[in-house]
């Protein structure tokens, strides 16, 4: 059976009311902590038990990959600058390192389309699609067939991660250029201008953002009517990476295992997942809104309400990362506030 012939079941609608009905138990006016606990409903139900239990094992996967089109002047930093971030994760000295380490979050690194032939370890490099991906402006970034592997590696690795005990993922992302097909396949899916939803990326001035809109423009116009087709849509506009956390996010749905979104890369493969496996988004919780206008755009289409918004746009899953407190405090609630009952 193929990752797109699964019907995806939300989390039991049931508990969800159950759990919002203890949370108006709880020891407070109706609604004071309205957010919080609301995270908590959404983990028990997903895990079909109120209270729900604690996240003891939440886990990250940063998909790392290139981006032909950075050689369109669609970023400020050079492609090389990937290989050296794959080692700082692997260091444990990235930005995701450090706030994972904080909360216990376990962090695994994947290349998926490095365009280089890294020396590490094998089992970075065990579910690498292809090296780079094509220049999305003139060429398809992958073919079909290259994008139908990503989706199933992207699958393997949930799975992956699902029987290593995951509670809740994370899809982080590492790779120059990759905003640029992030808000290519956000303007196809939902059918606005790139201009609306692309933004500086790793640091563009005004006229370096127009360029990178106008270049999104060539590449939705080049693909045409395939656009209608999400798998086509992943091979025209996306990337080995992105296509593979989509198939992640799939996966984890499909499993019943909730996942964090992070900043617009992860928007994006959201936005594929849903078109790709309808009722996916009820997974899902925006982790926090970035400056990127292409993630609000996408949570706001997915109806996801962000937990942060802190002007974050590193990228790895931090943003997400950073939310888990809040998570874990809204779970915590459930289980540990007194009641009306008991106070009174």
């Amino acid at each position: 059976m193929t990752i797109t012939s699964l019907t995806i079941t939300p989390p039991d609608t049931e508990v969800y009311a159950a759990a919002l009905a203890h949370c108006d138990t709880l020891a407070m006016p109706t609604g004071a902590l309205h957010g919080l606990v609301e995270l908590g409903c959404w983990i028990a139900a997903a895990q079909g038990q109120v209270p729900p239990a604690p996240l003891d094992n939440i886990r990250t996967v940063v998909f790392a990959g290139d981006h032909g089109v950075a050689a369109d002047g669609v970023s400020v930093y050079p492609t090389a600058i990937t290989v050296g971030m794959v080692h700082g994760i692997l260091a444990g000295k990235a930005g995701i390192s450090v706030i994972a380490r904080q909360y216990g979050i376990h962090v695994r690194l994947l290349d998926i389309g490095v365009d280089a032939d890294l020396d590490v370890p094998a089992a970075v490099t065990a579910h690498k699609v292809r090296r780079g991906s094509g220049n999305i402006r003139v060429e398809d970034a992958l073919t079909r067939a290259e994008a139908e592997q990503a989706l199933a590696e992207g699958e393997a690795v949930a799975a992956e991660e699902i029987a290593a005990g995951a509670q809740l993922l994370i899809a982080g992302d590492l790779g120059i250029g990759n905003t640029t097909p992030s808000a290519a396949l956000i303007a196809a899916t939902y059918g606005v201008p790139a201009a609306e939803v692309t933004g500086i990326g790793t640091g563009l001035d005004e006229a370096g953002r127009l360029r990178k809109a106008a270049v999104i423009d060539e590449a939705i116009a080049r693909c045409g009517d395939r656009l209608a087709d999400p798998i086509e849509r992943l091979a025209c506009l996306g990337s080995a990476d992105i296509a593979a956390a989509t198939g992640y996010m799939i996966a984890a749905a499909r499993a019943g295992v909730p996942v964090l979104v992070d900043g617009v890369i992860a928007g994006a493969e959201a936005t594929m997942a849903e078109s790709i496996a309808p009722g996916a988004k009820t997974w899902m919780r925006a982790g926090h809104r970035s400056p990127e206008p292409g993630l609000s755009y996408a949570i706001e289409r997915l109806g996801l309400r962000p937990i942060l918004d802190l002007g974050l746009r590193l990228g790895e899953g931090t943003g997400a990362a950073s939310a888990v407190p809040l998570v874990r405090s809204g779970i915590a609630l459930m289980r540990e506030m007194a009641t009306l009952a008991d106070v009174s």
